[in-house]
Formats: structure tokens, C-alpha cells, sequence
């Protein structure tokens, strides 16, 4: 049996699928390479078949979005370890193998390349950059990456380290741990939850590291763009379910005060002459409402895991950003860190 794989999500991705695989297939020798496809409704599969015969393609019957998309692909997928890989993603020579001998440690459960951009490629990408963390309220930010701010990768980065979470752009994972864990929550539909999956594996007691000595190129917002108000209600809605389920403290006082930090948001975004952003705001917090019980719930079914995670920054993001002008990670107050 093989043992790797390369799993890409793809939904009228064609495009996508022609500019990128090239270089997936140039060096990922060792790797047997899948393509999830989501019922696309463009030409996706036959492009496939006629050009990359030796790609195996699984079918979605209907577009499950990336959550519920990559459990039903993984069904099919039987190698150790698995490489969750967008489609707009540009690899390098030797990405696979600094990924994999980090895994020869039976604690990790995954690891993620140096993310860089696509389109600016001396810096870091928004999504994953160098390996993610969560602050206090649990806003996700990166070495290399805090909020909006991407910096230039000058090899300040370079050593392979503990992380919080690994970026879904590029996510190896052991498939027994990803199967173990049921997978992706179905319920985020997209955006976040590879963190809540980090999160829940984290408190089973395994670990994720960032490998630097890999690299890959994304181009980033392949399917929603940054600015998109349907992404920014996934990201407010979802932080919020993964707040409910994971939180190991208590849940109420800490639920209202993120869904403030929210409101407050909310009210920039008019300031800002952006109502659909405000309105996003509001619609994502009655998701909550309604769905309170249901990830209450599973927040109880996670009670059963007893382990602390690590690489929580015991600030605020916003507070080190917005008030103290910190943009960099490596300037953040590194007394403030449960690792």
C-alpha cells in the first residue's frame, strides 16, 4: 500500500485544476494523487480524464461544501497519511518529504508547509502562512500573518515548531486520526474547520507542527474572495460554533463577550459605509440562536477528551494590533503563551 496521499477539493475548479497540477504531479512522485470533485458543473472531470488518466477521481452526488465534501472523499482514501491540498495551491520540489519525516513522531497527528503567496510570492499567504494560533477570545492568526497584515518571509520563520492549527490549503494528517475523529464538522460547511478539528485532536492529546523546510504557493480566495459578505458570515458564525463547542472554561460569560466583540465589529462596519458586513454580523449571531442547543451538545460529547491545548495566546490580537500597533508575530509579548 501506498503511504501518502494527496486529497484536492474541487468544485468547478477547472481552471484551477489546469494552472496547478502541473507542479502537484511533478513533485509528488511518491504520492498517489485523488480529486474530490463536488458535482461540479463544468468540465472538470473530463478534463481530468483526458489530460491526467492517472488521477483517481471521486464523486460527490451534490456540492457538501469543503467540510462534509472532504469527509465523503475520504471514505475512498486508504493511504497512512493524507495531504488535504487546495486546488489553488502551487507546490515545490521535496514539499512531501520534510512533511512526512515530521510525522514519524506517532504524536503529531498533522503538519502544514510554509504557506507563501501565489501572487506576491516573497511574502506569506493569509491562510496558514506559517502555522496558526488562537488569542484568548479565540481569533485565529499566524506566524507571519496577524489579521489583514502579511509579512515578507525573510527566514524569520524557518524552524519547525508546535502550532494550534495547520491551514486547510495544505493539511497532511494522519487519515487513522482523521477518521477516529469524524472528520471535518459538517454543520461549518466551510472556513474554520480545520481549527475546530485541530482543537478537538489537540484535546485527545496529539500535537501539529509547521515544517518550514516545505513550501507551497496559494493563490488564495479561490472560491469565496476575502471581501466576500458569504465568507465573512462563515468566519463570524463558525468561530462562534468552535467557541461553543471547544471552550474548556466557563461557556456563557465568554460567548457574550466574543458576540460583543462582534456587535462592535458590527458598528465599525457601518461607520465604514459597509451595512451588508453589519448585516452579516447580525445573521451570523442568529445562526448561534438557533443553533445553540445542537453544538451544545457536542460540546458535551467533547468532554470526554481530557487534554489541554496548546498555542493559545493568552492576549488579545485585537488589543496587540489595534492599540499597541503590533503587526508581526515575533513582536508579540511572548510571556503571554500556554505552550
Amino acid at each position: 500500500m501506498e503511504n501518502v496521499a494527496i486529497a484536492i477539493l474541487n468544485y468547478n475548479g477547472r481552471n484551477h485544476l489546469e494552472t496547478f497540477l502541473p507542479s502537484v504531479i511533478k513533485h509528488s512522485e511518491q504520492a498517489v494523487i485523488y480529486v474530490i470533485d463536488n458535482a461540479s458543473k463544468d468540465d472538470s472531470i473530463s478534463f481530468l480524464q483526458k489530460n491526467y488518466p492517472q488521477i483517481k477521481i471521486i464523486k460527490n452526488f451534490v456540492n457538501y461544501g469543503f467540510a462534509q465534501g472532504y469527509n465523503e472523499g475520504m471514505k475512498s482514501i486508504h493511504e497512512e497519511f493524507v495531504v488535504l491540498l487546495n486546488s489553488d495551491v502551487e507546490v515545490t520540489n521535496n514539499w512531501l518529504n520534510p512533511l512526512l519525516k515530521s510525522m514519524e513522531d506517532s504524536n503529531i497527528a498533522g503538519c502544514q508547509p510554509k504557506i507563501k503567496s501565489y501572487l506576491e510570492k516573497d511574502k506569506f499567504e493569509h491562510a496558514g502562512a506559517c502555522g496558526g494560533f488562537l488569542d484568548k477570545d479565540y481569533f485565529p492568526f499566524c506566524r507571519g500573518r496577524i489579521l489583514k497584515h502579511c509579512e515578507k518571509d525573510s527566514g524569520q520563520y524557518d524552524n519547525t515548531d508546535y502550532v494550534f492549527w495547520v491551514s486547510g490549503a495544505a493539511f497532511m494528517i494522519r487519515n487513522s486520526v482523521f477518521k477516529e475523529m469524524n472528520g471535518f464538522d459538517a454543520d461549518f460547511f466551510a472556513h474554520m474547520e480545520e481549527i475546530d478539528l485541530c482543537w478537538r485532536i489537540q484535546k485527545s492529546g496529539k500535537s501539529f507542527l509547521v515544517v518550514p523546510q516545505s513550501e507551497v504557493f496559494h493563490l488564495g480566495g479561490g472560491t469565496l474572495g476575502y471581501e466576500s459578505p458569504t465568507k465573512l458570515y462563515l468566519n463570524f458564525r463558525n468561530n462562534l460554533y468552535m467557541l461553543i463547542k471547544n471552550h474548556p472554561g466557563y461557556l456563557i460569560p465568554k460567548l457574550f463577550f466574543r458576540m460583543l466583540l462582534d456587535g462592535i465589529a458590527g458598528i465599525k462596519f457601518l461607520t465604514e459605509g459597509k451595512p451588508r458586513f453589519c448585516l452579516v454580523v447580525f445573521l451570523a449571531h442568529m445562526a448561534i440562536y438557533i443553533n445553540f442547543t445542537k453544538f451544545y451538545r457536542k460540546r458535551v460529547e467533547l468532554k470526554k477528551y481530557k487534554a489541554k491545548a496548546k498555542g493559545i495566546y493568552l492576549g488579545s490580537i485585537i488589543w496587540a494590533t489595534v492599540i499597541q500597533g503590533t503587526e508581526t508575530y515575533d513582536k508579540l509579548n511572548q510571556r503571554k503563551w500556554i505552550l
